[in-house]
């Protein structure tokens, strides 16, 4: 800085004297800069010297920006003008109505050249900049950006799921009306959105519950995209959602079924080994197929005096934090993770294991009825749990799910926890 700054003692007060970089000549006319640091202090000067220097910079950039045909270039060149001329950047109307004193200091901040003036800064400090026209497919390419602190810890296979259903009601919208500017959706587009969604459930037997989905993330991308953006519109995105009925609750496998049908000699034996695996192993444990799927070898613990699984915010994201928890091996569970000590790499990041398993189960008759699904142990579990009658606490610690009332101490020890289970297991 000190070859590039020079600091200039005048009349027992610092300035900075600078050349303009080539850079900046079109938004600076002048090709060396004069600033009083107001100080008599060398150490103070050069401080101060810096910040101003950085400060001159981000204006000038800005200024730059402003000329860009970018229009979201511009618009936010126009926040950080105002922001360097030291006002917060309000749309036109918000400003006529400042009081008068606060809108003759904006005034008096635009520069005049030449008896002309600067009307990049004036419609940043005046508001006249307009919001750029983003359309709703470009809102959701800048959603994910704006987005990615809900796929913080998700592998790559839970950002595909997260993407894919947003993806679609996006889609679903352009479809029916365009890719418009959201600053010129109506109400009116939205409500042909809404009959679209309603024709489908009476004519495809849809449940609103889809619709109600992409209604969901269409008005957490438009909003999200609105705020971050500061684009200050008023979106018509209220009111346009379904009553929904009860929704149809996976039922359990019976105890006699997984007995007599699932553990039966060779019934599992042309399912391939890690999704075998990953079904015996949810038998006494309940884990979601994904948790299961999601273990790493040290998260198997076989050689301690309880053998267990951790279930591990690691490589991906688990769905609350009460997910997280140490589940005791027993029975075939335990058989089955003997059999697989490094878990299931193939379905680790894969979305296949469901399908795989549950085409499986189908096609060899062992689906206890049509609406069975490899979640259905899941819920077998639990319902094993309240036929044992498993304390409130450790059903919850069991499962990772919320409490219903405030958490106290460390709930159950794991080899306390591992008599409880052994007491229902198969």
């Amino acid at each position: 800085m000190a070859k590039e700054i020079q600091l200039v003692l005048r009349g027992g007060v610092y300035q900075l004297k600078r050349r303009v970089p080539v850079r900046y000549r079109g938004t600076e006319p002048r090709k060396v800069v004069w600033f009083s640091l107001h100080t008599d202090s060398e150490t103070v000067a050069r401080s101060k010297a810096l910040t101003l220097w950085n400060e001159l910079v981000q204006a000038w950039e800005a200024r730059l920006a402003g000329d860009s045909k970018d229009a979201e270039a511009r618009f936010a060149a126009a926040r950080e003008l105002a922001e360097t001329r030291g006002f917060r950047f309000l749309p036109a109307k918000r400003v006529a109505e400042l009081p008068a004193e606060e809108l003759i200091a904006r005034v008096d901040a635009i520069p005049v050249r030449n008896g002309k003036p600067d009307l990049v800064v004036a419609a940043a400090v005046l508001g006249s900049a307009t919001p750029p026209p983003i359309t709703i497919t470009r809102a959701l390419d800048l959603y994910w950006t704006l987005a990615a602190d809900k796929t913080l810890g998700k592998s790559e296979d839970q950002v595909r799921r997260w993407r894919n259903p947003r993806k679609k009601a996006i889609t679903n919208l352009v479809e029916l009306i365009g890719d418009k500017p959201l600053r010129e959706i109506t109400a009116e587009d939205m409500l042909d959105f809404r009959e679209w969604w309603m024709e489908r459930i009476l004519a495809e037997g849809i449940t609103p519950n889809s619709a109600n989905k992409d209604l969901i993330h269409i008005g957490d991308i438009l909003k999200t995209v609105n705020r971050m953006k500061r684009l200050q519109l008023d979106l018509p995105l209220g009111g346009l959602s379904f009553k929904e009925g009860e929704r149809d609750a996976r039922p359990p496998f019976s105890v006699e079924w997984i007995r007599t049908r699932l553990l039966a000699d060779g019934a599992l034996a042309g399912l391939n080994t890690e999704a075998r695996c990953i079904l015996l192993g949810m038998i006494n444990t309940g884990y979601r197929p994904s948790e299961g799927a999601g273990l790493l070898p040290h998260h198997i613990h076989l050689d301690t005096n309880v053998p267990h699984i951790s279930i591990e915010p690691e490589g991906r994201q688990l769905k609350s934090p009460r997910a997280r928890r140490r589940i005791p091996l027993v029975g075939v569970s335990l058989e089955a993770f003997k059999a697989c000590p490094q878990g299931s790499p193939r379905y680790r990041d894969s979305p296949s294991l469901s399908d795989t398993v549950n085409k499986y189960l189908r096609e060899n008759g062992l689906l206890q009825t049509p609406e069975h699904s490899l979640y259905s142990l899941r819920h077998s579990f639990e319902d094993r749990m309240l036929a044992a009658r498993v304390d409130d606490r450790i059903r919850r610690d069991l499962f990772g799910h919320r409490l219903s009332r405030e958490k106290y101490g460390d709930g159950a020890s794991l080899e306390h926890l591992a008599e409880v289970v052994q007491s229902f297991a198969l």
